[in-house]
């Protein structure tokens, strides 16, 4: 949902994706056409710096149902329901934005685990309410960041939502957790499923085992392999989870406590 920035004729343009049409947008990056070529994209950074797209590997742009049809149907999706954090929207429109999602879905996604996901209150709501079959976790930023949507702003707010919206689970900013960590047990007192996000997950293997210690359900990593070899032991043939210390509540009470020093957050 973010805007994408492309040169043109020497000039920047900046457009959202949800202002170009399908031909458009299939139009940036490398074609699947020989001998075609691409719009060029740029990247814009937060600070409003803009820089040419660089990656190792690049392929063409793809739609949602060509994605279900060429990805090994052995790996799940994380479909996060991207919406703009300025942006008042009524409930008329997030219906018709998630049908058209959800009916590409169950057209094409077959046997495929899915969840879903998103920053945005009313969607995970109504995603919910539209269909029963997949997951829907809320993403939040865990009180890192303040929005005038207070249900945004804390983990107490997301477990709120949660249960009042009957969703599995909440998706959490992976320091917001560090900073509240009396509300992990809350959250799964409830029989809600907690995963985290964020940059500490890729840089620090113990900020990753003391979430495993706590009894977090899940991370999200960039570094999917180097991770799981950090928190494994055992041949490749025989991998498990290395064990779970014992603790009495309260030594870990005492070690939640020096997470923030640990983790220097």
């Amino acid at each position: 949902m973010g805007i994408e920035s492309s040169r043109e004729d020497g000039i920047v343009m900046e457009k959202r994706v949800t202002e170009l049409s399908l031909s458009e947008f299939l139009c940036y990056g490398p074609q699947k056409e020989v001998g075609k070529e691409g719009k060029p994209l740029l990247r814009k950074s937060k600070d409003g710096n803009i820089t040419e797209w660089n990656v190792e590997t690049d392929d063409s742009l793809c739609t949602l149902q060509e994605a279900f049809e060429q990805v090994e149907p052995a790996l799940g999706f994380n479909i996060e329901l991207k919406f703009d954090d300025s942006v008042l929207y009524q409930q008329d429109y997030l219906i018709h934005v998630l049908q058209a999602i959800l009916d590409v879905v169950f057209g094409y996604a077959k046997d495929r685990s899915i969840i879903f996901s998103s920053f945005q209150p009313d969607a995970v709501l109504l995603v919910k309410k539209l269909q029963d079959k997949y997951p829907v976790y809320f993403l939040t930023n865990g009180g890192t960041e303040i929005f005038l949507d207070v249900r945004r702003n804390s983990l107490e707010e997301a477990m709120k939502l949660c249960l009042e919206g009957g969703l599995n689970g909440i998706v959490s900013e992976v320091k917001g957790v560090f900073r509240n960590p009396g509300a992990v047990p809350k959250i799964k007192d409830h029989n809600l499923s907690l995963l985290t996000y964020g940059k500490l997950n890729n840089v620090s293997d113990e900020a990753v085992y003391i979430q495993h210690l706590m009894g977090i359900d899940g991370v999200i990593v960039d570094l999917v392999q180097e991770i799981k070899e950090s928190l494994s032991q055992g041949d490749d043939e025989n991998i498990k989870l290395k064990t779970k210390p014992q603790f009495s509540q309260k030594e870990l009470s005492f070690l939640l406590k020096l997470i923030p020093q640990l983790i220097q957050i």
